[in-house]
């Protein structure tokens, strides 16, 4: 399993990696122009493009120079405006307990701020052992306006359990045990990654310090509830999106 999800994470990379670095249709105008889209049609003597937001521009072949494919230049980081990014990763550490490499998912939407400024509201999934849905606030500062460029970013939230409360008993003696009732608690990420910005979508990696506490409620002999504690402080990992 563990393999299996490290091997989805790596596929999904390298194929958003192959995905920013996609060609564009290009038409080269004699008076010098460049007009970057997908072309859509050659036809009585004219070249018909659309562009990237979706408008449609129409060249006489008098008018054109050379028509050619081609990795568009980059033109500089998103200045402002909203993003929306899907992320996956693993908290990874030596810290003992039950579940050695808990899988998380997440979906964040933001806006941008002057390019350098990022705030997001995210949720998502988290398998602590149970499942967990996050809720938290995000805040990341890009460093530089650069194709490739190092960030620092800080999370703070909520896990809620979202799965069912244990009903079967693994146990030879089922009379001595006491089904479990899960609840959350706080989560926090602070951390720093690396973003490489293409055209039209944004690739990055992350690592951060993550703390996050789980709890369950359990009845011991005498029919009294006990609440046990899971503490979580790890390196969490995270490959990502944003677009």
């Amino acid at each position: 399993m563990k393999k299996m999800t490290l091997f989805c994470i790596l596929l999904i990379f390298l194929t958003l990696q192959s995905y920013s670095q996609k060609t564009k249709d290009v038409l080269y105008l004699k008076n010098g122009s460049m007009i970057y889209g997908t072309l859509m049609e050659i036809s009585n003597d004219q070249y018909k493009l659309k562009g990237s937001d979706g408008s449609i521009f129409i060249y006489s072949s008098a008018e054109v120079d050379r028509y050619t494919k081609e990795v568009p230049s980059y033109a500089g980081r998103k200045k402002s405006g909203m993003t929306f990014a899907l992320e996956a990763g693993l908290l990874v550490g030596g810290q003992v307990n039950d579940y050695r490499a808990p899988f998380s998912f997440n979906a964040i939407a933001g806006y941008t701020i002057e390019k350098k400024n990022m705030l997001g509201i995210g949720s998502g999934a988290e398998f602590l052992g149970q499942t967990f849905v996050p809720l938290f606030l995000e805040y990341r500062y890009t460093f530089k306006d650069k194709k490739f460029s190092p960030y620092l970013f800080m999370r703070s939230g909520l896990l809620i359990h979202a799965g069912n409360d244990e009903n079967t008993y693994d146990t030879s003696y089922p009379q001595y045990y006491y089904a479990k009732n899960y609840r959350g608690g706080p989560s926090l990420n602070i951390g720093t990654g690396l973003s490489w910005a293409g055209e039209d979508v944004e690739t990055y990696v992350s690592f951060s310090y993550r703390y996050a506490r789980t709890r369950y409620d359990q009845a011991e002999y005498n029919q009294q509830d006990v609440s046990y504690t899971n503490n979580y402080h790890r390196l969490e990992v995270k490959f990502g999106f944003r677009f």
